[in-house]
């Protein structure tokens, strides 16, 4: 049974080092057709453990998207991290990250630029980046299916990378469970707040928007995306960034697709991938 959800949030997420990161962005919205808004931080910018905490504070049927990839790929590479020694399973490997791991505010750069960083790509001096490009079987599905090529976890330069990001959020999610439920990882609850993985480019196409092109930077621009998914118009918003947008869109695509029933139950989900690589929400 898919659980009927009363509000929807999307976080932009940030694995940037230090303590408050602009680069977070919390939106939420209500049933219907209300626009999605920005929940403000408390000192001018989020920081990790704020978002954490507010996660861990909500009670209703919340439904959370974070755009991070939940664990690296484990299925086309054969491990997380192979030679070394760590968990084979995602919440055994989230708990050995925030082990390992004594960056401030959840943060994870240490991880890969030092503990395992032969795992990682951070330039030329590391050889050939195709030979760092694995990708999880959600992704490597997505790609096939025409959606695009995402990024890897092991990809850790340039603006695109996901990687600092991504072992940040293993942080987070080891420390929401097990108080908060993370699909496909956990059951589906049967009220309640849950967590799930999004990418906000699956939220750009559903609204129109093509390749290339997918970032609101005007609120002209906002608004049809928006109206696309069947919202009203936002607010207009002081600053118009790609982190604030993306943030409203995915909300708003949450709320659309959140009791879309082959939305959680993709064909290609095993028992194995959940238990491992996890999935993203949108992708069949």
């Amino acid at each position: 049974m898919i659980p009927r959800f009363t509000r929807f949030a999307a976080i932009d997420w940030s694995g940037a080092k230090g303590a408050r990161h602009p680069g977070i962005a919390l939106a939420i919205c209500e049933p219907g057709d209300t626009a999605p808004v920005l929940v403000p931080p408390h000192g001018g910018a989020w920081s990790r453990t704020a978002i954490r905490d507010w996660v861990l504070a909500q009670r209703d049927a919340v439904l959370v998207g974070f755009d991070f990839s939940f664990a690296p790929p484990l299925i086309e590479r054969g491990g997380y991290l192979p030679g070394d020694a760590v968990p084979d399973r995602a919440k055994p490997f989230w708990a050995y990250v925030d082990r390992q791991c004594d960056d401030v505010d959840l943060g994870a750069a240490s991880l890969l630029e030092t503990l395992h960083r032969h795992h990682f790509y951070f330039g030329a001096a590391d050889g050939r980046k195709a030979d760092y490009m694995y990708l999880r079987r959600c992704e490597a599905h997505y790609n096939a299916g025409g959606g695009g090529k995402p990024s890897t976890v092991y990809d850790a330069i340039g603006a695109a990378q996901v990687a600092k990001a991504s072992f940040a959020g293993m942080r987070l999610l080891h420390h929401l469970t097990p108080h908060r439920p993370v699909w496909p990882f956990d059951p589906l609850p049967d009220t309640g707040p849950l967590v799930v993985e999004i990418y906000t480019a699956i939220a750009a196409r559903a609204a129109g928007l093509r390749k290339g092109r997918s970032k609101l930077r005007d609120a002209g621009a906002l608004d049809m995306a928006l109206a696309a998914l069947g919202s009203r118009p936002h607010a207009p918003l002081a600053r118009y960034d790609d982190h604030r947008t993306d943030a409203l869109l995915a909300a708003a695509w949450l709320r659309r697709n959140a009791e879309r029933p082959s939305l959680w139950q993709p064909p290609p989900l095993t028992a194995a991938i959940a238990a491992t690589e996890g999935w993203t929400f949108g992708v069949v």
